[in-house]
């Protein structure tokens, strides 16, 4: 899938997310916030402006969040995402109000709607992580115009293809036919296993 199929999962299927942001100390604050839009150019959430979530926004615009859907933990599929936020302002509002009509329960006229503002994750980077298949899946992906970063742990060319590593690998995602062998990344847990056991000490963490 590509990035905005991922803000989409974010939007409508996971919706109610974990936020996390950090408070004039610098110490790490979460709440649990609704995606309210999710377009090419990003996701939408809003805040009253009397909240300490919104004063924690403005006072540094970079959220962490996770989101989680399935019955159980076998079963259950997840994105994290952390990007860059600013504020947009109330032009979405109304758009906000026809895609998620609950919240006319909450704010049920202009008068208190004139509290909300809209803030906009413009720019991030963010990894989908399937429990539901095996061997696991996980994907990163970005938005905004940034590239995902290099990460995982990855056998270098030093490598004398013993084996070692696949065999202790819980999802086996190690291909060992070929040497160096290579880690099969959109599968691995990075549990670091491999690297630990590598006699060699030739696989490296990124």
């Amino acid at each position: 899938m590509n990035a905005i199929q991922y803000l989409h999962i974010l939007k409508n299927e996971m919706h109610s997310v974990i936020f996390g942001t950090v408070d004039e100390n610098q110490l790490p604050v979460t709440c649990v916030v609704d995606i309210m839009l999710a377009d090419e150019n990003g996701l939408y959430f809003l805040t009253a402006k009397g909240k300490s979530f919104y004063d924690r926004l403005k006072a540094t615009p970079f959220i962490s969040l996770t989101g989680m859907k399935g019955k159980d933990t076998l079963s259950s599929r997840s994105i994290t995402l952390r990007g860059k936020v600013r504020e947009i302002g109330s032009q979405l509002l109304p758009e906000i109000f026809h895609q998620n009509p609950y919240m006319a329960a909450i704010y049920p006229d202009e008068i208190s709607r004139s509290a909300l503002t809209v803030f906009q994750i413009y720019e991030g980077t963010g990894e989908f992580f399937d429990l539901s298949c095996r061997p696991i899946f996980r994907e990163a992906f970005s938005f905004g115009g940034i590239k995902a970063p290099e990460s995982g742990f990855y056998v270098t060319a030093k490598c004398t293809g013993c084996k070692s590593c696949y065999q202790v690998c819980p999802q086996k995602c190690i291909n060992v036919s070929i040497c160096p062998s290579e880690i099969q990344q959109n599968h691995c847990l990075r549990c670091g296993k491999c690297q630990e056991i590598c006699p060699q000490q030739v696989i490296e963490r990124r």
